[in-house]
């Protein structure tokens, strides 16, 4: 169902305005749990804010951490050499319109990244986001996280999946996410919005 569909579901209901009210309630709620959130993390230990609730993570596994090493590797310096932006991961919190999110990696554009200050904690949407899989995390980087970061025009959206040896690669398109190329342990993924930025998927598994 459409958010137009939901909006005229709601405008043809009777007791519409008591719906409403009951969710402003809900919304305020969780906007002061949200200012809760920001006060209570802190840079050692990764937590995201999603849908009302604060979910904290493990520490991530070896091969999780092995192939984070390996796509920064690879990614950091070739946009640092070519002054293309920035490029992060883990504790980059990205601020949604209700989501605050921690992924894996993330990349701004040099346009984007022109206006952060030295003290800045809260980043928006980036260009790319890459999110690694793992048995604890699946369930929001292919449902709310692939939504939210849609909706909110996140250009690329890369799902990796260690144990599969797999990169899933989307493209936004209009205002839905496109599958371009899902690789499996080898290939070359050529990045979309890092110009000339290509990945040999077997550099990063093996």
């Amino acid at each position: 169902m459409s958010n137009m569909d939901i909006l005229e579901k709601l405008r043809k209901a009777p007791d519409a305005i008591k719906i409403w009210e009951a969710f402003q309630q809900e919304l305020d709620a969780e906007k002061a749990k949200r200012e809760e959130f920001y006060n209570l993390v802190h840079e050692n230990e990764k937590a995201e804010f999603i849908n009302g609730e604060i979910i904290f993570h493990s520490p991530v596994k070896n091969r999780h951490w092995l192939v984070s090493s390996s796509i920064i590797g690879l990614l950091q310096p070739f946009v640092r050499n070519n002054k293309l932006g920035m490029v992060g991961a883990e504790k980059v919190m990205i601020r949604l319109t209700r989501n605050d999110y921690e992924p894996d990696i993330v990349f701004f554009s040099k346009e984007k990244s022109a206006g952060f200050t030295p003290d800045q904690m809260l980043f928006p949407p980036p260009d790319l986001a890459v999110e690694i899989l793992s048995p604890s995390t699946e369930k929001y980087h292919r449902e709310i996280k692939f939504a939210d970061y849609c909706s909110h025009g996140v250009t690329e959206y890369w799902i990796v999946d260690p144990e599969q040896k797999s990169i899933e690669q989307y493209l936004l398109t209009g205002k839905d996410y496109r599958l371009n190329v899902k690789l499996y342990d080898e290939g070359i993924l050529h990045c979309t919005v890092i110009e000339g930025f290509t990945l040999n998927v077997s550099d990063i598994f093996n």
